[in-house]
């Protein structure tokens, strides 16, 4: 969900992220990175089959995933308790020549057979609201965003 903390002012610093999170990779490796943030999160990046870590594609997918399950969250544990399982499955394969996803996936899995016809249906409307809302990374990649790479030193 986008707060006017994640709002950025012109002239703002651009590595500013919301209540101050500060995020970095380290190279750990040929073609392996771990990402962290100041908050001690951590991920391990590499290539397709290196294991125990995520592509930067899967992450972008397992992101989008997470803003939608996030977004939906209160909505699905109102209606259906706060233990609902939910499981969200992202896909997309890369345009094999192009470098980019033409196309992502999602399928937020959840047993909706406990509710009536037009509590289900008023359920999936929140959900899909709420979704398109608040889901800054499928916002994101809807609305496209611009991206920057300075090499420190390069001026």
């Amino acid at each position: 969900m986008t707060t006017d903390q994640d709002v950025q002012d012109v002239g703002a610093d651009p590595l500013a992220n919301a209540d101050g999170t500060e995020l970095w990779l380290e190279r750990t490796g040929t073609r392996q990175y771990v990402g962290r943030s100041s908050r001690g999160g951590e991920v391990r990046i590499g290539s397709l089959g290196d294991p125990d870590a995520f592509t930067p594609g899967e992450l972008l997918k397992i992101a989008l995933g997470a803003c939608t399950g996030l977004s939906s969250d209160a909505a699905l544990a109102r209606r259906l308790g706060d233990d609902v399982p939910v499981t969200i499955r992202v896909g997309g394969l890369a345009h094999p020549t192009e470098d980019r996803y033409p196309a992502l996936t999602e399928v937020l899995e959840v047993d909706l057979s406990g509710l009536d016809d037009a509590a289900r249906e008023r359920l999936l409307t929140v959900v899909h609201r709420a979704v398109e809302q608040h889901c800054t990374v499928g916002r994101t990649l809807e609305h496209g965003a611009t991206t920057t790479l300075t090499v420190a030193g390069e001026r």
